[in-house]
């Protein structure tokens, strides 16, 4: 496994849920390096899927503390009521672990807010691993393909709990004032 040494992240348009949320949807031509990933707490890999990518996704597992995993299909044929799971995960929120994802097929969009509150927009695809810090804005959607498996990483027992931007209170949430204050270390 790879760490990135570049990004074709960029900046996005405003959005709401929908279909155009399955779209490019580029806002400008200005560049979105890895450099302001990283600023932003973020870190992007590729996975070599050729090889014995397994261990290696595990070794990375281990590394960052992550205990549990498991897989999900995004799709119309396997997710009950995929439209409206994939508004909730594209409902702006954050998390109180990071959110690990390892894209094993398919493809689709991470979008995070970067140290700016500007939507910035992630394509991942297959053998993608990609790093959110707790206390990052962020959303997901499939791309118009409305396909992609991942793997979920967690510190415990897989669950996906969010807390959503618009929600009283989660602006004051104990890791979304740490991760506030690690980007402004940076």
């Amino acid at each position: 496994m790879e760490k990135c040494t570049s990004t074709d992240a960029y900046f996005m348009e405003e959005v709401s849920p929908g279909h155009l949320q399955k779209k490019p949807l580029r806002a400008s031509d200005a560049p979105f390096t890895i450099e302001d990933l990283e600023a932003s707490g973020c870190l992007a890999y590729k996975v070599d899927m050729s090889g014995a990518w397994e261990k290696a996704v595990e070794k990375y597992s281990e590394d960052v503390g992550m205990k549990n995993r498991d897989v999900v299909k995004i799709n119309p044929t396997s997710m009950p009521n995929y439209e409206e799971k994939l508004a909730i995960f594209f409902e702006e929120h954050l998390h109180t672990d990071p959110e690990v994802r390892f894209i094993m097929e398919g493809s689709g969009y991470f979008d995070i807010r970067d140290v700016k509150d500007r939507w910035v927009r992630i394509p991942v695809a297959k053998g993608d691993l990609l790093f959110l810090p707790a206390g990052i804005y962020h959303r997901f959607t499939t791309d118009e393909q409305d396909s992609i498996v991942a793997m979920r990483f967690f510190k415990d027992a897989p669950r996906w709990e969010a807390f959503n931007r618009r929600d009283e209170g989660t602006e004051k949430m104990e890791e979304r004032v740490d991760y506030i204050k690690g980007v402004k270390a940076n």
